[in-house]
């Protein structure tokens, strides 16, 4: 029978044990051994069967346990102690705290998505896990973020399969009530919430779920309020579900109705208000829109608001491809936009026009949350070096007239948190070593370029280590195997063959993702009789675990995992490749510590970052990758190896697929086996022993998420804050109205001559020629703008590459025909083909780049020296 209606019982904790509740309640016991410890201890069998979650574990601990522990002195002891650690932990100073300068009082930290734990499920992949372990690190040093995103009742989607390999999605409702959440509330004890207008008069009603992460508190948002009607219930559903509209509401809660629940929280607890808002992803974009709301209310026209908003966002994209972007129809979001709807007081215009692409090659009509994204920022970063190139290249079209390495977008190299993904093994082996105290800094600040003490550890207790991790794992895959193969409809007596898969001895290569089509789940299975001889060497095997979701409605996603899971099924080789369903956070904290190789094989250069190959690293495994995302910045081969790519524009995709595939076989067969199996005089295998070595030392540092946290706060968080700070309503007003002035004027401005002091094409390292200009400037004076000579080598089309740009000096005007003259130093510093040209961009003490009005004035083309190459 099914009940009618369903009652959260909480467990009335002995006084002895309240502190319990404080603890199950802060999402630090997710990243902090002496915490999992204690609630373990609880109940060994219940903290199994709860999954890990002391919320689920507290409210299925019999009474009669609870008094036992309540006079157990050993226990409180310990629980007096981990209780004073987190009082420390979320009140003492961090580095954050003993930084000088005027860092951010707070900033808000924007995101559809959170992978903070398994149990909160409101992740899909690699940008919730990101996010999560950006909260998580910005706690660890202290950083005042709030977070915020919504709450899905469904979380994202359960994978499993059937029996013919296919994906079957399931989608268990979540009670916030069974959550570790709490809800947030008004003084009267009313639920606080949030409203949005929409369309025809109608609302939607959110309330502010609270889960506490360490120091940083996450705010989420969830639309299923009795008060709303059932559509808009629906709203927070399922994490990147329904159709466009849904997606915008989403979309339309999460930035609008995010910024209000900021303000909501900061009234009620008395957090400081955010200097600086982030927007990881589009997603969140429309937060700019209702802060600029806020201060239009408050008297301010809408561009000097625009420009107030702007010095204060940060914005990351993580995708490098257009297709990866919310796009949404113009009329769509006019009808949820203006009187009627959402933001009456903002002109519908002037909403559309920040995400139309209205740039060569954009569609017109369509609104484009990135677009509307950078528009919005002053400050832009890609998540890796190369990702930062893509990134240029891709939205160049926002900034005509500059090249692609001055489009006004940086990069911070993605990073994990250490102390979530770091196998409590090797936490204690750094333990011993250098101390606890010391291990946890180095996880966490870190700061240090390398960790030398790594090289005092003997080889046998790094390879005792990696053996052990490679059991765990094999343990791990043999009970999901079980459990996987059960729900596919398998009898007991079918599945005898499992207790044989894997073996902790067998060179292990592991393999999880999300399956769209970029990153070739089944370019493995390139050539299958290959594969199968290197599965089954007699003296050299492999062993592959494989794990990764498709989305609900990519089919082509589904048929390769339904490829991979047939080859994984032949009885030939499924004691050495497995397919496991279900890839979370769960599975991940096992599969990277076990792997001795963690494979990544995109097409390159369609992976932004891949941050599972760092989490692999910090657990002693090697990667063996293309030369991708973070991977293209930091590999060497001490620690490593590169997957040769054929991304030339020649190579159809099936030919690149099938160079790359022979290239993984080449060095799998000839590199990578006969490294973990050679033995040196002691019996170990030294050289791969030296290559973990090597990957703790150089790469544990540079990987870390408190790495990354600290270089948006001094690059990104720090200089928003102050950019801010400086945009008083006047100064706003100022800027504004320069920039419209600059606009207006611009059509007129030119570079009308340009000559040097050289006589010939030729000249010798080291001269200076005094270089010579007059631009005509319209409206504007040499204090709008700033004329600069840029030179550098040329390449074949006489293009600058790697171009120096210095300012010339205004020395008289204007003439007669109101020419203004120019002139300085050019200094010729590189042999071989050299070239300069002569620019005119807007200036202006607030601007954070040159490039940040999109506006420059280049040398016509038939001018003579305007593109003069010097040999």
């Amino acid at each position: 029978m099914k009940a009618i209606r369903r009652f959260t019982v909480r467990p009335v904790l002995p006084e002895p044990l309240r502190p319990l509740s404080d603890l199950a309640r802060n999402l630090r016991w997710s990243w902090h051994t002496e915490t999992r410890d204690l609630f373990q201890s609880v109940d060994p069998e219940q903290w199994a069967a709860s999954g890990g979650d002391p919320v689920r574990l507290l409210g299925s601990v019999r009474p009669a346990r609870l008094a036992e522990l309540a006079e157990d002195r050993r226990f409180l002891r310990r629980l007096t102690a981990v209780a004073g650690d987190l009082h420390d932990y979320v009140s003492g100073e961090r580095w954050y705290q003993a930084q000088s300068g005027d860092l951010p009082a707070a900033i808000a930290y924007f995101s559809p998505e959170f992978g903070i734990t398994a149990a909160l499920p409101q992740y899909s992949g690699g940008l919730g896990i990101l996010a999560g372990d950006h909260l998580k690190a910005a706690s660890d040093l202290g950083v005042p973020l709030i977070g915020v995103g919504l709450l899905y009742r469904h979380g994202y989607f359960r994978q499993s399969l059937s029996r013919e390999g296919w994906q079957q999605e399931h989608y268990p409702v979540l009670d916030p009530n069974e959550l570790p959440v709490t809800l947030l509330e008004e003084a009267d004890g009313t639920p606080a919430q949030v409203a949005l207008a929409l369309p025809g008069g109608r609302s939607l009603l959110a309330r502010i779920w609270v889960a506490q992460v360490g120091r940083v508190p996450l705010l989420m948002l969830d639309s299923d309020v009795e008060e709303n009607d059932l559509g808009e219930r629906g709203v927070t559903d399922r994490l990147y579900g329904g159709g466009s509209e849904h997606r915008l509401l989403q979309e339309m809660l999460l930035g609008i109705g995010g910024v209000r629940a900021v303000r909501t929280y900061c009234r009620l607890t008395g957090h400081a208000d955010p200097e600086v808002f982030h927007t990881n992803e589009g997603h969140a974009g429309f937060l700019g829109l209702e802060r600029i709301a806020e201060l239009c209310d408050t008297g301010l026209d809408f561009d000097s608001a625009l420009e107030t908003v702007r010095a204060g966002t940060v914005f990351t994209t993580h995708t490098p491809v257009p297709a990866g972007i919310d796009r949404f129809d113009r009329e769509l979001l006019a009808r949820h936009f203006g009187p009627d709807a959402e933001l009456p007081r903002i002109d519908v215009d002037r909403v559309l026009r920040l995400g139309m692409e209205t740039y060569p090659g954009g569609e017109p009509n369509l609104f484009n949350m990135a677009v509307m994204g950078l528009r919005l920022a002053q400050r832009a970063n890609g998540v890796s070096l190369l990702h930062g190139r893509v990134s240029r290249e891709m939205f160049s079209g926002l900034w005509p007239g500059f090249d692609p390495e001055e489009v006004p977008i940086t990069s911070v190299t993605n990073g994990v948190h250490a102390p979530t993904w770091v196998a409590p093994e090797v936490f204690r082996l750094g333990a011993r070593q250098i101390g606890a105290q010391r291990t946890e800094d180095a996880l966490t600040v870190g700061g240090s370029d390398r960790w030398d003490s790594v090289a005092e550890i003997s080889d046998q207790e790094i390879w005792d280590l990696r053996r052990d991790l490679r059991e765990q794992l094999v343990t791990e895959v043999r009970r999901r195997l079980w459990a996987s193969w059960r729900q596919r409809g398998a009898g007991a007596a079918e599945l005898g063959w499992i207790d044989g898969v894997l073996d902790p001895d067998v060179l292990t290569i592991g393999f999880a993702r999300r399956v769209p089509s970029y990153k070739r789940l089944t370019l493995m299975l390139r050539d299958r009789d290959r594969l199968m001889e290197l599965l089954l060497h007699a003296e050299r095997p492999i062993q592959i675990v494989v794990a990764g979701k498709a989305h609900p409605a990519d089919d082509g996603g589904k048929r390769l995992v339904q490829e991979l899971v047939r080859f994984a099924d032949d009885p030939r080789v499924r004691h050495r490749l497995v397919f496991l369903p279900d890839y979370g956070m769960a599975m991940a904290q096992k599969l990277y510590p076990g792997c001795d190789v963690w494979l990544n094989n995109p097409l390159r250069p369609l992976e932004a970052c891949g941050t599972s190959g760092m989490k692999a690293a910090l657990n002693g495994c090697l990667n063996l990758s293309v030369l991708d995302g973070w991977w293209d910045e930091w590999f060497q081969p001490d620690f490593g190896w590169a997957v040769p790519t054929a991304d030339g524009v020649g190579t159809d995709a099936d030919r690149r697929d099938d160079l790359e595939a022979a290239a993984l076989y080449e060095l799998l067969e000839q590199r990578v086996a006969p490294r973990f199996y050679e033995r040196g005089r002691g019996g170990l295998p030294d050289r791969w022993i030296e290559m973990v070595r090597q990957t703790l030392t150089h790469l544990g540092p540079k990987v870390l998420a408190g790495r990354m946290v600290r270089e948006y706060v001094e690059r990104l968080y720090a200089p928003a804050a102050q950019a801010h700070r400086v945009l008083r309503p006047d100064v706003a007003r100022e800027l504004a109205e320069w920039k419209a002035r600059v606009r207006g004027a611009w059509p007129a401005v030119s570079v009308d001559h340009v000559e040097t002091s050289a006589t010939s094409a030729t000249a010798e390292l080291g001269t200076t020629l005094t270089l010579r200009v007059r631009v005509r400037l319209g409206d504007l004076g040499p204090d709008d703008v700033e004329v600069q000579v840029v030179s550098g080598r040329v390449d074949a089309e006489d293009r600058i590459t790697g171009g120096t740009a210095v300012p010339l000096k205004p020395v008289g005007g204007p003439d007669m025909e109101g020419r203004w003259s120019y002139e300085g130093p050019l200094s010729l510093e590189r042999t071989g083909p050299y070239g300069y040209t002569v620019r005119i961009l807007p200036s202006h003490r607030l601007l954070a780049a040159g490039a940040e009005l999109g506006l420059v004035s280049l040398p016509a083309e038939e001018m003579g020296e305007g593109g003069v190459l010097l040999r």
